[in-house]
């Protein structure tokens, strides 16, 4: 399952999104399974993740994303993405 959220300022400090690690990937396509939960916070970017068997989700700058656990999927990213992320 993936979540796609808009986030307030208020909910990112209280995750402390800012502290979080920093991933950046050019554009790309590649095949993905999640072995815990994934948060992250998109800075940059744009990307369409396809879970198998699934709908795409399309997803950016400024979107508060959880990936759960067990989740195989395909990533493709349109524009280059920097995002925070935490794992668990």
């Amino acid at each position: 399952m993936i979540q796609v959220e808009k986030p307030t300022e208020e909910k990112l400090q209280k995750l402390n999104v800012r502290s979080w690690p920093v991933w950046e990937k050019e554009v790309s396509e590649f095949p993905w399974e999640y072995d815990e939960t994934e948060t992250c916070y998109i800075l940059d970017g744009e990307v369409i993740v396809t879970p198998v068997n699934g709908n795409p989700v399309r997803f950016g700058a400024g979107d508060l994303v959880v990936f759960s656990k067990g989740l195989k999927c395909r990533w493709k990213i349109n524009k280059p993405v920097r995002k925070h992320y935490k794992f668990g």
